[in-house]
């Protein structure tokens, strides 16, 4: 199975800028503030988590740890229609009767309400992502060398930097395709404890320094550059707003596709109920797109046939090809 070698590299200049404060790389900004120096912006992404990064123990290996799963995901909308999607959530908390709280807390609806809110984000204008990644190869496992560079959070690195991936070449295509002056993507992320976004920040930094160089570890794909600034990086609360409350659905829904240890069984009808707004890549297809599943390849993951349904769902084969 191959995951990440590495989620820091053997360059400390630039996290040690970053972690020092010398590269504004991540700032909580007040809204409609911008500073000079920052590139104008086309997209905003929204990223939410559901499920936790820890690997020392796992779930259901271990009696006692964290989650078999965690999946990471990220809402993306037009800049001229991220003033919207405070109404967008307003509207759905009134269809499902919450009209006097105007923030989702995904994990609070019932089975009904959990429905009816994937069914009406699967009519707005906005497209999804989500990685999804099983936890048991890893448990137990530790970079060192992203330990020796500094790196506490190397595993949550890592799989943001596959969900950037996608969305940020999902942006350049679109872009490129509707001739858009403005081109990169703002990143809003939905502040969780433990989390160094600019760690984060300074990880990104060095792989851009490293696709430069051609220096890049596991590069299968990269994230497009073009349409990227982390001085366009930002994290809020999550009830501060409600583009990651629609990330917050997402993460959420696929999270209780494939886990069947806290939720109870696997439920992936509200995952599937989002088709509609998942991003097809360049081949016309969701998988290992904007549906992603960690480890890989999918033939040799170890989930049961209930958590495979979800992937099968978006295109996932776990057939073993015949060379």
């Amino acid at each position: 199975m191959q995951w990440a070698a590495s989620a820091c590299g053997n360059s400390m200049s630039i996290s040690e800028r970053v972690s020092r404060g010398s590269c504004a790389l991540v700032r909580k900004i007040p809204s409609g503030t911008q500073c000079l120096s920052d590139p104008d912006f086309e997209f905003v992404a929204y990223i939410d988590e559901a499920g936790d990064p820890g690997l020392k123990r796992v779930r259901p290996i271990d009696p006692v740890g964290s989650t078999e799963w965690m999946t990471l995901s990220a809402v993306v909308v037009r800049r001229q229609r991220d003033s919207d999607v405070v109404r967008w959530v307003s509207d759905i908390t009134r269809k499902i009767g919450s009209a006097n709280n105007h923030v989702i807390h995904f994990k609070d609806l019932t089975a009904e309400q959990k429905i009816t809110v994937c069914e009406e984000v699967s009519l707005l204008p906005l497209r999804l992502f989500v990685v999804a990644s099983n936890k048991k190869n890893m448990r137990g496992y530790r970079n060192e060398r992203a330990e020796k560079a500094g790196s506490r959070q190397w595993f949550y690195n890592w799989l943001v930097r596959l969900l950037l991936e996608r969305i940020t070449d999902y942006c350049f295509r679109y872009a490129t395709r509707h001739g858009l002056k403005r081109r990169h993507v703002k990143f809003v992320f939905s502040q969780s404890g433990g989390h160094s976004y600019s760690q984060t920040a300074a990880y990104h930094e060095l792989l851009k320094f490293q696709s430069r160089t051609g220096r890049v570890l596991l590069d299968k794909r990269s994230p497009r550059w073009e349409v990227m600034s982390f001085k366009l990086v930002e994290h809020f609360p999550h009830y501060q707003r409600a583009g990651l409350q629609l990330a917050d659905v997402v993460a959420s829904s696929f999270y209780q596709a494939v886990d069947n240890l806290d939720t109870g069984p696997c439920e992936p009808k509200y995952a599937m109920a989002l088709e509609p707004r998942l991003a097809f890549g360049p081949r016309e297809e969701r998988r290992d797109y904007s549906v992603i599943l960690q480890p890989t390849p999918c033939w040799e993951v170890n989930i049961t046939e209930d958590q495979k349904k979800i992937f099968r769902h978006y295109g996932y084969d776990f057939q073993k090809p015949r060379w």
